[in-house]
């Protein structure tokens, strides 16, 4: 320890000749006695004077003479449109239950029986229902020579009324000849199942009285009466 405090001290000796040889003392007590030099001071800016001028309003020779048009401002309230609450999905893709071919010809034969029933008056359409058209897409298609003899060549919106006289409107996209919008509400409030058979009632131009054949009811019946015979 008595080495080192010997080296320490010799080495701030020799660094102190150092800095009296090179007049660092005096040059950093000068610049301790200088005053900084002042800022010089900032150009007074002219504030921008924007010139206003009233000018005649250009106007057609034509109407020149005519008195100015007086323009009335009309404010519309804001109308708040209910947003559209999503249907629940009663269908369960992986337990999906597929019509056999024997149930899907009992229930197109009932609905065959019900539209003779009804008559010819008004067009019918008998549909059995596939999985694309009460799941998934939910797109109904709709034969063309019926679309074309009987339905607007226009999209339109065609209502469905079911047999306790509810309504459900739906979208009839003319160029497709198929029910979209709408369709699936009616399906999944209806619990539309495969092998379904619709018959579709057009009781007005754009209104369908909807009539709907359940595949196991259709199923049991013919069961039913194979049986009693």
């Amino acid at each position: 320890m008595v080495k080192y405090e010997e080296l320490r001290q010799q080495r701030l000796e020799e660094n102190k000749k150092r800095m009296e040889e090179l007049n660092l003392p005096l040059l950093s007590q000068a610049l301790k006695n200088s005053t900084s030099p002042k800022p010089s001071p900032m150009k007074k800016t002219k504030p921008r004077i924007i010139g206003t001028e009233l000018v005649a309003v250009r106007r057609s020779p034509r109407v020149a003479k005519n008195p100015a048009p007086e323009y009335k401002v009309i404010y519309y309230e804001r109308v708040m449109i209910p947003r559209r609450v999503a249907t629940p999905n009663k269908r369960d893709r992986l337990n999906f239950v597929y019509a056999t071919d024997d149930e899907r010809a009992a229930s197109i034969e009932k609905a065959e029986k019900l539209e003779a029933s009804l008559g010819s008056d008004y067009p019918i359409l008998v549909r059995s229902m596939l999985p694309s058209h009460v799941s998934g897409g939910f797109w109904l298609g709709l034969p063309s020579n019926f679309c074309r003899k009987n339905l607007p060549r226009r999209d339109d919106t065609l209502t469905l009324i079911d047999e306790m006289g509810e309504e459900w409107p739906t979208v009839y996209l003319a160029q497709k000849n198929g029910l979209s919008g709408g369709w699936k509400k009616f399906a999944v409030d209806h619990d539309l199942a495969d092998g379904d058979a619709i018959l579709f009632h057009l009781i007005r131009p754009t209104k369908f009285k909807v009539y709907i054949i359940r595949v196991n009811n259709a199923s049991e019946s013919e069961s039913t009466s194979t049986s009693t015979d």
